[in-house]
């Protein structure tokens, strides 16, 4: 499939998901979330892909909202445009493979709320972080209110989208919005080989990790105890669980092939 807005890139079980929009800042378009959706599918179903990569082209991550598209909109018309990004980042941060956003430049409302939808959030020392939708009369409802409290907590997420103000990286490493920052060269380079690691785990084993930890999080702990065993005890099933065991009493390394 051809894309307009987007690029794919596949490399030895990583596919790094290029936003390349220059000319908006890599702003969310109704074309692009419409790409993006497209994309999201394709890596679900490709079981060669084990990591999925977000990055920006063009020294910039995303811009956010389309403000052009959205200025003259009536309550029906901005729900029409949201809630295809609010599907988009739901399939993201449901996709049963881990997910990183790789962040240089500028990251701002939906470019930021793009990132929460990410298992991790990488950033360079450039990046520049900030919710200035409180300006424009409106808030961050790309899922960011959401996301953003259960990341950071509600003190830190209220001082952000109250204020509209920008931040460094540095800053957001404090508050743990993202999980690690590099220097801006060297940005590529790490991203890649964090992602080479990850995509040598076995792939069952990180799609129920990652449901155990998302579904735990939003119920009470009883439950979510339960559903945590339940998910663990179902791989040994796997012949990936055979082959990760049997390589540690075996003292080689395990070659997980996602069955």
């Amino acid at each position: 499939m051809e894309f307009k807005t987007i690029r794919l890139n596949f490399d030895e079980g990583v596919c790094t998901l290029y936003l390349n929009c220059p000319e908006t800042m890599n702003a969310l378009s109704t074309e692009l979330i419409t790409e993006m959706a497209s994309a999201i599918d394709m890596v679900s179903a490709n079981k060669e892909v084990r990591v999925l990569v977000i990055t920006g082209s063009h020294k910039v991550f995303a811009a956010g909202g389309d403000i052009k598209a959205m200025a003259s909109c009536n309550p029906e018309q901005a729900r029409a445009y949201i809630e295809p990004i609010h599907q988009v980042f739901n399939k993201i941060a449901d996709l049963p493979k881990p997910t990183i956003a790789a962040i240089s430049g500028f990251a701002f409302g939906g470019g930021v709320e793009l990132s929460l939808s990410c298992d991790f959030r990488m950033a360079a020392e450039n990046a520049k972080f900030g919710f200035p939708e409180i300006n424009l009369g409106i808030f961050p409802a790309a899922g960011g209110s959401q996301r953003l409290s259960r990341l950071i907590g509600v003190g830190r997420t209220k001082r952000l989208m109250f204020t509209g103000e920008t931040i460094d990286a540095a800053a957001a490493l404090s508050l743990g919005l993202v999980d690690q920052v590099v220097p801006t060269g060297q940005l590529e380079n790490v991203v890649k080989q964090f992602a080479g690691e990850l995509s040598k785990k076995p792939p069952l084993a990180l799609m129920k990790l990652k449901e155990s930890i998302q579904q735990g999080i939003n119920t009470d702990i009883s439950t979510a105890l339960i559903m945590e065993m339940d998910k663990c005890c179902n791989l040994f099933a796997s012949l990936d669980q055979k082959e990760g065991m049997n390589a540690f009493i075996e003292r080689r390394a395990a070659v997980f092939k996602g069955e």
